[in-house]
Parts: structure tokens; C-alpha cells; sequence
């Protein structure tokens, strides 16, 4: 009787056991076809619903998680909880993998956001007073990108160098002071200070139009062209050369051109 009730005991194991293999097999094939992006609001979770349903039509659900805070997005894709981001470009991607020793880089460029000059105060750069405040990124990558369109205006010059900070200028005819803000609150203080060099998203989020209201803006060759990063471990799997091919298709390029007006460019 003992001898029964342990054959009885190992046989519930037994299929208990392959039940939960089959449950887990069961749900790592539905991640498999489920792919998480974070994003910003906008421009990148405007284009990620557009590429929907191309993956759709591959077999592919793609959420898409909004971040307020672009600062998290890489730590959220290094800790896993999504598969992909976009919302960045690749000297941002470089500076954060070197800084925080992330295993992270990118499958392709999707498009180009040019970074403008705005302001409540003046009409045309010329204009701008002596000892003026000018707003500026704080994070590295774009505090560089910054201050170079404010060099190619011939408003300050610097030193040489990919990432470079106003400690590091070498003239400064106008005596020009920078406050250096987050990114997202630049478009808040354009009433404080003379001007504001703002990155196209934070632009369009404030309703500005960067074609029309920027003051100066950048060229069409600009090499910060916004990217999905992925997982190092990841970039070569299935769902993420899906994700990279809807990005960079037709229909993608069509909705960019279309919708932004010259404001956003495609990459591709």
C-alpha cells in the first residue's frame, strides 16, 4: 500500500512537472513574439505606433512604453524590462555605455531630429545683448551639440573635442553666460532667458515648429541621428531584426516626411 501511494506521489509529480514545462515553453514562445520599445512621447511613440502594424503583419505584438523621464530608458533597457529603446542618438549611446558600463548599442538609425535655437525675447541671433543667458542641455552629448550650433553661428568659439562644456571656452566676444538645464525643462525658462537651445522633441512638445520658430537650427548632415538601442546579447535576434526592418520601411519613411514638415528627417 506505501509502495502504491509513492508511485501515486511520483506519478503527480511527473505530470506536474511536464504541465510546468509546457506552461513555460507556452509563455517564452509568446514573449518571443512580443516586443517592448520605450520611447519618448514625441516624435518616437508617434512612429512606433505607425509600426505596428508592420509587425503585426509578421507575427509580432509591439508594446510601446512611454517614459517621461529619457533618463531611465537606458537603465530600464540594460535591467531588461523592455526589449529596445528609441529615443536617443549614438554619441548619447556612447557616453552612457561608457560612463555606466552598459551592454548596449544599436541596430539603425531612424531619423534625425536638428536641434534649433529659440527665443521669446529676440527675433534673429544677431540680436542677442551682451552678457545675455543662454539655456542649454546638461547632459553631455547634447550640451556638446548644443554649443556647437551656437559656434557655428559664430556667437562663441571652443576648444576641440566630441564633448565640450562652456568651461571650455576659448572666445567669447559677447561675454554669453549658459545656465545648463535638463533637457525637458528648456522649453519652461525661454521666458527667463534670452535663448534656448532645444532638442526637436522638447521643441514640438512646447508647440514649437522647428522649420518656423527656431531662430537658427541645424543642417541636414548633422551625425545625431536617433536610434533603436537594444541589448548587446539581443541585437541579432529574431524580433529585434523585425522591429529594425518595420522602422526602416517604406511606409515609416512615408509617415515622417509626411507629418513632421521638414521638422524630423528620415535616416534611412
Amino acid at each position: 500500500m506505501k509502495i502504491k501511494k509513492l508511485l501515486t506521489l511520483a506519478l503527480s509529480l511527473t505530470i506536474a512537472g511536464t504541465l510546468a514545462a509546457c506552461a513555460n515553453k507556452t509563455e517564452t514562445k509568446k514573449d518571443d513574439k512580443k516586443i517592448v520599445v520605450g520611447a519618448t512621447a514625441k516624435p518616437h511613440a508617434e512612429i512606433l505606433e505607425k509600426v505596428k502594424p508592420l509587425l503585426e503583419k509578421e507575427g509580432y505584438a509591439l508594446e510601446i512604453k512611454v517614459f517621461d523621464d529619457y533618463t531611465l530608458l537606458n537603465t530600464a533597457l540594460n535591467e531588461k524590462s523592455i526589449d529596445a529603446n528609441f529615443f536617443q542618438h549614438i554619441p548619447f549611446l556612447n557616453n552612457e555605455v561608457k560612463q555606466k558600463g552598459y551592454k548596449l548599442t544599436y541596430t539603425t538609425k531612424v531619423h534625425l531630429e536638428p536641434m534649433g535655437v529659440y527665443s521669446k525675447k529676440i527675433t534673429a541671433l544677431n540680436d542677442i545683448k551682451n552678457g545675455a543667458e543662454i539655456a542649454v542641455p546638461n547632459d553631455p552629448s547634447n550640451e556638446a551639440r548644443a554649443l556647437r550650433l551656437l559656434e557655428k553661428n559664430g556667437l562663441v568659439k571652443f576648444k576641440e573635442g566630441e564633448t565640450i562644456t562652456p568651461r571650455d571656452i576659448t572666445e567669447n566676444p559677447k561675454n554669453l553666460q549658459f545656465k545648463e538645464l535638463d533637457a525637458a525643462q528648456l522649453p519652461r525658462v525661454l521666458d527667463d532667458v534670452e535663448a534656448a537651445v532645444i532638442n526637436t522633441n522638447y521643441a514640438l512638445e512646447a508647440k514649437l515648429n522647428p522649420t518656423k520658430d527656431s531662430l537658427s537650427i541645424e543642417s541636414k548632415d548633422s551625425p545625431y541621428a536617433n536610434i533603436i538601442a537594444v541589448r548587446e546579447e539581443d541585437k541579432d535576434s529574431a524580433k529585434i531584426q523585425a522591429l529594425t526592418k518595420a522602422v526602416n520601411s517604406p511606409e515609416v519613411k512615408k509617415f515622417i516626411e509626411e507629418n513632421y514638415n521638414g521638422s524630423i528627417i528620415p535616416a534611412f
